[in-house]
């Protein structure tokens, strides 16, 4: 593993950005859902927003500057970085780059690969459901002739949405929603092929380990052919 400044940086910030992460969509929910909360309390919610959305680009102009890469070429291979920098509301689903920090400090990992891949997606799927149900919620409600009132008509379509299920009994009207389900399907479509290719996979392995050695290790060899049996009875 290298040790560039970098690296140490991505290394020793996991942590207070995943907290950074989870404040900000704490932040914005409550905001959203909060319709008869005080207006200070609103306002705190904004401050904590605005400050975490500070944390990102600090965090982003500080990878710029230790990359040593000229702005288009770090733009163009860190694209992912400067798209939740953008959208904020994606910034949580990098909690899940928590666990590899974690893992720096073991030799082994604590998950397989394919076990690894499935609580990625996961993760990613809850943290993206939820994020893009309060972004549909705050635009959709109020909107003229919008389907999606309340936030669990919000929730029921982001669960359909990303699940590829798509009953159509509530659809978005707004821009802005448009936007969002376009984006949540391609992430469903995205995260079901690597939790498909993932458990397929595994599955193939254990096939192939069976093929490999077809008798269970206490019993390796049929009966009568142990070492040592000359197989001739008196």
């Amino acid at each position: 593993m290298t040790d560039s400044p970098l690296s140490r940086w991505e290394r020793h910030n996991g942590a207070a950005l995943a907290v950074a992460s989870l404040l900000y969509l704490a932040a914005y929910a409550i905001r959203v859902l909060g319709h008869g909360l005080p207006e200070a309390i609103r306002d705190l919610c904004l401050a904590v927003t605005l400050a975490a959305w500070a944390v990102f680009l600090v965090d982003y102009v500080v990878r710029l500057r230790l990359s040593g890469q000229p702005l288009h070429r770090f733009l163009r291979t860190h694209w992912l970085d400067t798209l939740v920098l953008v959208l904020p509301l994606l910034r949580p689903v990098r909690v899940v780059q928590t666990y590899e920090t974690v893992q720096r400090h073991h030799h082994e990992p604590l998950l397989s690969l394919h076990a690894r891949v499935i609580t990625y997606a996961g993760l990613s799927a809850g943290l993206l459901g939820f994020a893009a149900s309060l972004t549909v919620y705050a635009y959709e409600h109020g909107a003229p002739g919008a389907s999606i009132r309340t936030y669990g008509d919000s929730v029921w379509w982001a669960c359909t949405t990303l699940s590829t299920v798509g009953y159509g009994d509530m659809a978005p009207v707004t821009p802005v929603g448009r936007l969002v389900a376009v984006g949540l399907m391609g992430c469903g479509l995205a995260l079901l092929g690597a939790v498909t290719g993932s458990f397929s996979s595994w599955l193939l392995q254990i096939f192939a380990r069976e093929g490999e050695n077809p008798y269970p290790p206490e019993t390796e060899r049929p009966p009568g052919n142990s070492p040592g049996a000359s197989g001739r009875t008196d």
